[in-house]
């Protein structure tokens, strides 16, 4: 069973992702990209949102690429550390650790 703390952490995460997401739109190019490398359609990106998986991979595409991080992290004031931490949790097993 899921802590409280241990919730709140993926409601956090999840919320990190989704602006990520939301930054996304506003930037064509990546978000193109984005979708072709996952192969998900425009049209199925809004029910793709209830889907961990998709979450975990808008958290790492901006991951992969520092530039695109700190490009995010200046638009939008989310700190690096935010995406880090939404990262290990969206795509790694979740334990004990302290984010």
């Amino acid at each position: 069973m899921k802590s409280q703390k241990d919730t709140a952490a993926t409601e956090d995460a999840e919320a990190t992702a989704v602006t990520i997401l939301g930054w996304l739109a506003g930037e064509p190019e990546l978000l193109s990209r984005f979708l072709a490398l996952t192969g998900v359609a425009p049209a199925e990106v809004r029910n793709a949102v209830n889907d961990p998986a998709f979450l975990a991979g808008i958290v790492d595409f901006l991951m992969e690429h520092e530039p695109t991080l700190l490009a995010f992290s200046a638009a939008t004031g989310v700190q690096p550390e935010a995406v880090v931490r939404a990262h290990a949790i969206l795509s790694g097993p979740y334990g004990s650790n302290d984010f």
